[in-house]
């Protein structure tokens, strides 16, 4: 799970950087297409280790009320 929150923080931090490149330069020398693709990565890649987190959430959650129950007499 701690993958999952560290790659939320990269696309997080890849999501913020094309953004800014975005807004530094001059419309007319922003490769807009180039730009849109490394958005959509940074979002595609957000929602993939969004997944994984929420996954291993669920396992968690799981594991745990399995453990309580077999514990109980």
């Amino acid at each position: 799970m701690i993958q999952s929150a560290q790659g939320l923080q990269a696309s997080e931090a890849q999501f913020d950087r094309v953004a800014q490149d975005i807004a530094a330069q001059q419309s007319d020398h922003v490769d807009l297409s180039t730009q849109a693709v490394a958005l959509l990565q940074a979002k595609n890649s957000f929602e993939a280790n969004l997944k994984a987190l929420e996954a291993g959430d669920e396992m968690t959650k799981t594991l745990l009320a399995t453990l309580s129950a077999s514990s109980k007499p």
